[in-house]
Order: C-alpha cells, then structure tokens, then sequence
C-alpha cells in the first residue's frame, strides 16, 4: 500500500467524520486505478458531507471513465444542484463543463 493512502487511512481512523480524509483516500485509490474503491470512498465523503461538491464531480468523471454516461450524468445533476444551493459557482461551471462533453 503506498505511503499517502496508509497515511491518510491513518487520519480517517482518528477522525472518520473528516470529509477532507475520505475525499483523499478516494483520489488515492483512484490513481492506482481502484475504481471501485474510490467510488465507495466518495459515497463516504458525500455521506458526511452532502455539500462535498468536488466529491460529485469526481464521481461523475469516474463513471465517465469506466464507460457509465448514464451514471455520470445522474451525479453531475444532483451535484449541479447542490452547487447552486450553496452557490459554488466554479463546482457548478466544472461539472456543468462536464456534463457538456457527456452530451
């Protein structure tokens, strides 16, 4: 396992409700191509944090990648939505921009 995502396992055991932490662990799990894993790790961000808006945006371009427009589209939407509710206008211009190529 490599060092950053043992540490960063590490600091979600301290604090498992720290959505900075869980965001990370999911990056780190997707750079080793771990997909599924990374996944589950933004699930977990989002469910601490539903304001998480880079989380949705990862998410999405996840699907993307693995072939899921569908599924990507479904995130973008709800995330496009809670962008806008808290008024993070470049989460909202990010995954709207990525939207547009899913389309």
């Amino acid at each position: 396992m490599p060092a950053r995502l043992e540490q960063l396992l590490q600091l979600h055991q301290a604090d498992p409700k720290d959505p900075f932490c869980t965001y990370g662990i999911a990056m780190e799990y997707a750079k080793q191509g771990q997909l599924g894993q990374a996944v589950d790790w933004l699930d977990k961000t989002l469910a601490i944090d539903a304001r998480y808006c880079y989380a949705y945006y990862q998410k999405a371009r996840l699907h993307a990648g693995q072939g899921s427009a569908a599924a990507a589209r479904e995130v973008l939407g709800h995330g496009m939505e809670v962008a806008k509710r808290i008024g993070d206008d470049h989460a909202y211009n990010e995954m709207a921009e990525l939207l547009s190529s899913l389309e």
